[in-house]
């Protein structure tokens, strides 16, 4: 029934799984002593008509193309924009205060609480968060700019 509603052997598969799962779900409403056949129908039915509409929603709004799915395609794509991690890093702390510095690894790259950070560096809970916050909009500032957005 699936099969001949859909024409499609995969959704025609997925759908009797659904049904499946249905009839487990709703096996209390069954009324024993009337057929089996038409409860079971009616659900396929229902369960079809589910997919069917799943379906045309998917296929209305996604478009599936290979190459959307890889973010690069080989480990050397896209190298000379990439540049060094370390470097980079380097030249973007290098304009940072050393409170700036010093809360950013901390709390950061050692990934302390603020309260072990403050305990670690002296400065307080209130200025780790701003010299937190002040080198992450700094280095932001530091970032090239995307030409797409």
């Amino acid at each position: 029934m699936a099969r001949r509603r859909t024409g499609s052997e995969d959704m025609a598969a997925d759908i009797v799984q659904d049904v499946l799962l249905t009839v487990h779900r709703v096996r209390h409403t069954y009324e024993p002593g009337r057929p089996v056949k038409p409860w079971l129908a009616a659900i396929a039915v229902r369960r079809s008509i589910d997919a069917m509409r799943r379906r045309g929603r998917i296929g209305a709004r996604e478009v599936h193309h290979e190459s959307a799915y890889e973010t690069f395609a080989d480990p050397q794509a896209n190298r000379e924009e990439a540049g060094d991690p370390a470097r980079t890093l380097a030249q973007m702390t290098g304009g940072l205060s050393k409170g700036q510095k010093e809360a950013l690894e901390l709390v950061k790259l050692r990934e302390m609480s603020l309260a072990e950070a403050s305990a670690a560096s002296g400065q307080s809970v209130a200025s780790l968060k701003v010299n937190i916050h002040r080198a992450i909009k700094k280095m932001r500032l530091m970032l090239p700019k995307d030409p797409h957005g």
